[in-house]
């Protein structure tokens, strides 16, 4: 296997599925198939969810709410669907550990770096709930820091797009994209990848991202495997 250690980002919005909100049981079940083929190989995975598809403290602001409260309601969105994963894992055969930012001890672990560590080497795929556990910072961001503290050898944000093009290749028929950017590359173009933080926090700690579609089955074992799949931002 290419990698010891992955940390897997999914958005709130991928556990939709087909559906206009909430989670797709289906799409769950097929994420949670892809990560133990993974772990069943004796990778370590490490996961943060966002929470888009239950709530999103930013558009929650716009509509008037307050930020702080906004986030962490967000925060507990991700709680939940952190949960949904854990029960598909675990349904499909894999040990797992949820750790959340917000103490919740009834539902989860608090997260503890060294006990994170320890769980993963002990081959549970552990999942970061509740983001940072403080508002204004994103889930991206979330991925970075706790890739950066178990010390991850990649972070692998799974979206519904294959790669970084130049444009949204959703929209513009015409967008190239990238098998592979260097961190100053992806300033320069304003290429939307994470948000400046997180994009930040992994440039400085040298920590490579590839961005890859999650949805197609089969493509989270071919990452781990090594091969050329989505776009790899390094350097």
């Amino acid at each position: 296997m290419n990698y010891k250690r992955i940390l897997l980002k999914l958005s709130g919005e991928s556990l939709m599925g087909n559906k206009p909100f909430g989670i797709d049981p289906e799409r769950v079940n097929q994420y949670a198939k892809d990560i133990k083929e993974v772990a069943d190989k004796g990778v370590e995975v490490a996961i943060v969810i966002g929470g888009g598809n239950i709530h999103r403290g930013l558009d929650a602001e716009k509509g008037g709410m307050d930020r702080v409260q906004a986030d962490y309601m967000g925060m507990l969105a991700t709680v939940i669907n952190s949960m949904a994963l854990q029960d598909a894992l675990e349904k499909a055969g894999i040990k797992t550990r949820l750790l959340s930012a917000i103490k919740m001890e009834q539902i989860c672990e608090p997260f503890i770096r060294r006990r994170a560590v320890r769980h993963l080497e002990k081959g549970r795929v552990v999942i970061f709930g509740a983001g940072t556990g403080n508002p204004y910072f994103t889930t991206d961001t979330a991925a970075s820091l706790r890739a950066i503290e178990i010390e991850a050898d990649v972070v692998l944000k799974g979206t519904r797009v294959d790669g970084i093009y130049t444009a949204d290749p959703e929209k513009d028929p015409n967008a190239v994209k990238f098998e592979k950017i260097t961190f100053n590359e992806v300033y320069k173009k304003n290429l939307n990848v994470m948000d400046m933080t997180a994009f930040t926090l992994c440039q400085e700690n040298k920590l490579p991202i590839i961005v890859f579609d999650m949805n197609k089955p089969g493509n989270f074992m071919k990452i781990a495997l090594g091969e050329p799949i989505g776009t790899l931002v390094e350097g």
